[in-house]
């Protein structure tokens, strides 16, 4: 049995391997990219903590609040951005909710571009991943749908479409050859867009 508390990232780091850094201020938005492998969020905060990011046209008071921390930023950027080759996530309340009312925000988002291997499986077909000398490590998983081009259908009308399976699927592939995977709603118990042509999509490494 593998232990939970893997480090896995520090296995992928290297002197190559460096970590990007990227900052939008309230009401803009944050590109990623990755010209190789894929984009793994490491830190990211929607909120304030100093008094100069974003500071122009401001008053005192939108700066003051320097202790303005937004839990979930992480998680919010991670559903949206790991295991893409690029995304683009706006610096707004109606994403991220107001950690801190009548403070002028900015999002600060540091990730790295890792190896991953990646699977797609178009909703109500199954498909296996497996791996050769090593054991399956699952990183990111998602089942819904995060852009239009991906498992193209009429019924791809968002790509604003997430019910993250990771854990699920570290339960029952992590530390095996290979594993099967079934993209439906009876496999996940639920529906996260109904109406929405949805996709099983998993990143993951041998280890």
């Amino acid at each position: 049995m593998l232990p939970q508390n893997l480090n896995w990232i520090s296995s992928f780091l290297s002197p190559g391997v460096d970590t990007k850094r990227y900052f939008s201020c309230e009401g803009g938005s944050v590109p990623l990219s990755c010209d190789w492998g894929y984009i793994k969020v490491i830190t990211a905060n929607y909120g304030r903590t100093d008094h100069t990011t974003c500071s122009t046209g401001r008053s005192l008071h939108q700066l003051s609040n320097v202790d303005c921390f937004q839990e979930t930023s992480v998680h919010v950027m991670s559903k949206r951005c790991d295991g893409r080759k690029s995304c683009s996530v706006s610096a707004v309340n109606s994403v991220f909710s107001d950690p801190c009312v009548g403070t002028h925000k900015y999002l600060d988002v540091s990730c790295l571009c890792l190896p991953f291997s990646k699977s797609v499986t178009d909703t109500h077909y199954h498909s296996k991943i497996g791996v050769g000398n090593g054991v399956i490590w699952i990183h990111q998983a998602n089942y819904g749908r995060r852009d239009l081009v991906t498992c193209p259908n009429k019924l791809a009308t968002t790509p604003d479409c997430y019910s993250p399976q990771t854990r699920n699927l570290r339960s029952r592939c992590n530390g095996k050859k290979s594993c099967q995977l079934n993209a439906s709603n009876a496999s996940f118990f639920s529906d996260p867009c109904p109406d929405v042509h949805k996709y099983l999509e998993v990143m993951y490494s041998c280890i």
